[in-house]
């Protein structure tokens, strides 16, 4: 029996090597007409073929016609920015490295040097370029491993980039590179970077000063623009290469005493601190941490307390401390890490506590949200029929999951959610939303039948006989809907 007709004509490595190598060129060159995306790539694969430095010509072609480029790019033309340089990283990495990484390294710096001229000229709301520049300085540090070049001159191209970091493509470099430094190599670019930070940037006469903007103090200048990026560019330096040699010390010396009040930043400290067996000078940070007025508590500060009162024993603290976390923020996470750690036969008691906490929340929509991630749907339906009033119907991103995960064991509580957003939509003329909202009634119908009693609630009837003399004249919506 013969192979099917479908399978000969599937589009797969082994029926195209089956049209030969003369048919397979004819259609590359058809195919690539016009395409200068696909030219490229041709190229690339032909200079590959001739060897790793006719490859590496190749890609430096390309890479100079990158740079020198000036139209700028928008997010309906980004993806071919993204294409293109993600075939000259993957060559550099592919073609290259394997034969010779020098090469790959150098090209590899090269790239990176991209950054600066790609992003004055593109759009990248998306965050798809940044996240291949990210890739590309992994492959630096990688590629510099297996290199080993000269520690010293790699301490100051380390510094080097650094200085030219104004869109975060070099963020993770000193961390990356620490295998290539070396403990010597490391030293020395703290040395460079201690010298920069003990080189102020000159003040110009101020005849010639150049105002670049304005600020809550006033005009903005270049010069004094240019010496907070220098003193950012030597603190941040300062505390990867603290981090890099476990120097925790050095690490919070970068930072000045009412900085590290800032509970995000006493977090990063105790962290630390916690991490080479400090766990009392830890303490003492959280403990000094200031919070504003708002009453909001960073997570990195409860994580940080919570290992600190761990690493010193005081487990008990720890589980209140859980425990009021939890009552504040209804965290899945910590009421799991405290039932965990009661006695037998005690979490079924404090879980049943926890869900009436829950459901006297002020905030509706956290423990809805609770309840649902502890799937509890007999609670959140509760808590909906309950407390319906309170419903906030602009918030769909709770609402619609909610809806959908009760609609078929509590349709009563999934109507509630669903009106909730109807009446919003309405209510405020939200006419974008119309068709979500007819979506909605027609569901709303539909539940109806599931539901026996509607207790103190009007019935389906009576609510769209409300909305039709509420709203009469939104017509946008009632077009858009049966009832």
């Amino acid at each position: 029996m013969g192979v099917p007709l479908a399978s000969r004509t599937t589009l797969n490595a082994k029926n195209l090597e089956a049209l030969g190598a003369e048919r397979l060129a004819q259609l590359l060159i058809e195919i690539s007409t016009g395409n200068a995306a696909a030219k490229r790539t041709l190229r690339l694969a032909l200079a590959g073929a001739q060897g790793p430095k006719e490859a590496a010509r190749e890609i430096t072609k390309r890479l100079t016609s990158i740079a020198r480029a000036r139209s700028f790019i928008t997010w309906k033309n980004r993806k071919a920015l993204v294409d293109d340089l993600e075939t000259q990283r993957r060559a550099i990495v592919e073609q290259i490295a394997p034969a010779d990484p020098q090469e790959a390294l150098t090209l590899m710096w090269r790239f990176m040097a991209l950054a600066t001229p790609v992003f004055e000229r593109c759009d990248d709301s998306s965050g798809t370029v940044i996240d291949i520049f990210h890739q590309a300085c992994a492959d630096l540090g990688a590629l510099a491993k297996v290199v080993r070049p000269d520690p010293m001159a790699l301490a100051r191209q380390v510094l080097d980039a650094l200085q030219d970091n104004g869109y975060g493509q070099y963020d993770d470099l000193i961390a990356l590179m620490v295998p290539a430094l070396g403990s010597d190599g490391l030293e020395h670019l703290k040395e460079l970077v201690e010298e920069l930070g003990r080189t102020p940037v000159p003040v110009p006469p101020k005849s010639e000063w150049e105002q670049v903007g304005w600020g809550t103090g006033g005009p903005r200048y270049v010069h004094e623009m240019a010496e907070r990026e220098r003193q950012s560019i030597v603190s941040m330096a300062l505390k990867d290469i603290a981090d890099a040699q476990g120097d925790v010390d050095g690490f919070i010396a970068q930072y000045e005493p009412e900085t590290r009040r800032v509970p995000k930043i006493a977090a990063e400290i105790a962290q630390r601190l916690l991490g080479v067996g400090r766990a009392e000078d830890a303490l003492g940070f959280i403990e000094r941490a200031e919070f504003g007025n708002n009453g909001w508590i960073p997570r990195e500060w409860t994580e940080a307390r919570l290992a600190v009162l761990e690493a010193l024993g005081r487990c008990d603290e720890a589980q209140a401390f859980r425990w009021q976390t939890f009552e504040r923020t209804l965290s899945v996470e910590h009421l799991r890490a405290y039932l965990k750690r009661l006695p037998d036969f005690d979490d079924f008691e404090a879980e049943e506590r926890a869900m009436a906490q829950a459901m006297a929340h002020p905030n509706l929509l956290a423990a809805l949200q609770f309840f649902l991630d502890w799937s509890a749907l007999d609670r959140a339906a509760e808590l909906l029929v309950v407390r319906h009033s309170e419903i906030d119907g602009d918030h769909y991103e709770y609402l619609v999951p909610a809806a959908e995960a009760l609609s078929e064991r509590h349709p009563l509580a999934a109507t509630l959610a669903l009106r909730a957003m109807i009446d919003f939509t309405l209510t405020k003329a939200r006419s974008k939303r119309y068709r979500y909202a007819a979506e909605h009634l027609t569901e709303c119908a539909r539940l109806a039948q599931e539901i026996p009693d509607f207790g103190g609630v009007e019935s389906h009837d009576a609510y769209v006989a409300r909305l039709k003399e509420e709203h009469s004249k939104k017509f946008g919506f009632w077009s858009l809907t049966a009832a």
